[in-house]
């Protein structure tokens, strides 16, 4: 069992751990939960997408959730292109949520959202370890106004182990590959970040 932490003394010790792109440090990896810490700023224009809840407390400045709310929801999994099984997510709209400093949110399990933070800034995310059935992904919408819903370029699948390692090669290899950012709808091709 580990000792009580003083945050804020971690947080002043170890700001080098929480830099871009993903910005992310697993303060605790439990067997029910995980808990990051979350520095800013970031610059990313991927949607995580989690088959879990996931619950934001915002320590020091405020956040924007970028979320696509209104999703359907498939009951049965279908394989992904990476071979795994996973729900059906699609439809919904963009939707910005704020978190302020010292306020907390939970997000609904398979909810589209890209995690957007403000320079000096500092929070806590919490998920479930993942059940050895869930299947993360990480999606990239058109950037193009000419769409009437979020329209995907690329979505990357993945069963979840460490988020704080995994995100980064996904992230970095959309960032250097222009191909991967053409939309096939419109033939837009999205900014890198």
């Amino acid at each position: 069992m580990l000792p009580p932490i003083n945050f804020h003394k971690w947080v002043a010790e170890n700001e080098d751990r929480l830099k871009p792109p993903v910005n992310n440090f697993c303060l605790y990896d439990g067997g029910d939960f995980t808990v990051m810490v979350v520095g800013g700023p970031n610059s990313r224009n991927d949607y995580h997408l989690n088959e879990t809840e996931e619950w934001f407390f915002q320590v020091k400045g405020s956040m924007c959730l970028k979320i696509v709310d209104g999703t359907t929801f498939e009951s049965e999994r279908k394989p992904t292109d990476a071979g795994l099984l996973a729900f059906g997510v699609t439809g919904g709209q963009f939707k910005d949520i704020v978190i302020g400093e010292g306020e907390m949110f939970l997000l609904p399990a398979n909810t589209p959202h890209n995690p957007c933070r403000f320079q000096d800034t500092v929070g806590i995310v919490i998920e479930r370890v993942r059940p050895a059935t869930a299947v993360d992904r990480l999606r990239w919408y058109c950037p193009s106004k000419s769409h009437a819903a979020p329209t995907l370029i690329r979505e990357d699948s993945f069963h979840c182990t460490d988020l704080g390692t995994q995100l980064k090669p996904l992230i970095n290899e959309w960032m250097t590959n222009p191909d991967l950012r053409k939309c096939a709808s419109c033939g837009e091709t999205a900014p890198p970040q």
